[in-house]
């Protein structure tokens, strides 16, 4: 029986580096494992998103039918197992587009679930998600929102705004009960951080992927570091301005650029 196994977030939780990591170890997972991120399912991953600003029965079909014709492109694959990597699939990151949670998540994951079975009832699903602790959480996303949106409320204040949308292990409980006849496995960043590669071996250890072979894998590239103090200052101070939208874009690339 084939398997597949869906890593759709959270974001800001070595979602990245884990992505990475897969993507430069993709010959050494052949030929049992194949891999399918965001490039793969562009049109998915923007239906997942759209439909959590929308909520709107009409965008989660949507979302339903881009599975299926994924599940549908993926059926001559040779590979056992099929590992689905993208953040985007719990919708977009909260802080943005007024959204203060995962909300959607749970019923995003219902509408994976009904999308590949209708193509293939014999696939073993199961959902994989990383976890963070709140507080460091929130700092990150408030972090990516400075330097990609225009965020205007200071760290505390997004924290405080924020908090109830750290709460993980609640939404994950959610999705246990949108998918009951799914396994929904969950590592949280901190506990693998001292491994080898991070948390990509919470993954790797349910892929059943042996010490000795992973120990000739590639590990990713550091991204995403925290931004400094100053600079977040900086790009608050330009959030907060009366730049336009590209002009703004482009002063907070050549500061980010002057700093890195």
């Amino acid at each position: 029986m084939r398997r597949i196994i869906f890593h759709a977030g959270f974001h800001k939780t070595g979602t990245t580096s884990l992505q990475q990591t897969l993507r430069t170890n993709r010959q050494a997972l052949r030929p049992e494992i194949r891999l399918v991120l965001r490039p793969g399912m562009k049109a998915l991953c923007e239906c997942a998103r759209a439909y959590s600003r929308s909520r709107e029965d009409y965008d989660l079909g949507l979302v339903k039918y881009e599975a299926a014709i994924l599940a549908e492109a993926l059926e001559d694959e040779q590979a056992t197992t099929i590992v689905i990597s993208s953040e985007d699939l719990s919708g977009h990151m909260p802080g943005g587009h007024g959204l203060h949670g995962y909300g959607a998540a749970p019923h995003l994951m219902r509408a994976l679930s009904v999308g590949f079975k209708a193509a293939n009832p014999d696939t073993e699903l199961t959902f994989f998600f990383t976890t963070r602790s709140a507080e460091p959480w929130l700092r990150s996303c408030y972090a990516q929102h400075l330097r990609t949106a225009r965020m205007i409320w200071d760290e505390a204040d997004y924290l405080k705004r924020l908090k109830t949308s750290a709460e993980h292990a609640k939404i994950i409980d959610l999705i246990r009960r949108e998918v009951p006849e799914h396994a929904v496995r969950e590592a949280a960043l901190e506990d693998h951080a001292s491994r080898p590669l991070g948390v990509i071996e919470a993954l790797l250890d349910h892929l059943e992927i042996t010490a000795e072979r992973r120990a000739g894998f590639a590990p990713a590239v550091a991204r995403n570091a925290a931004l400094p103090a100053h600079l977040s200052a900086e790009l608050l101070r330009l959030n907060r301005s009366d730049l336009e939208n590209v002009a703004l874009r482009k002063a907070k690339r050549k500061l980010i650029e002057e700093a890195t």
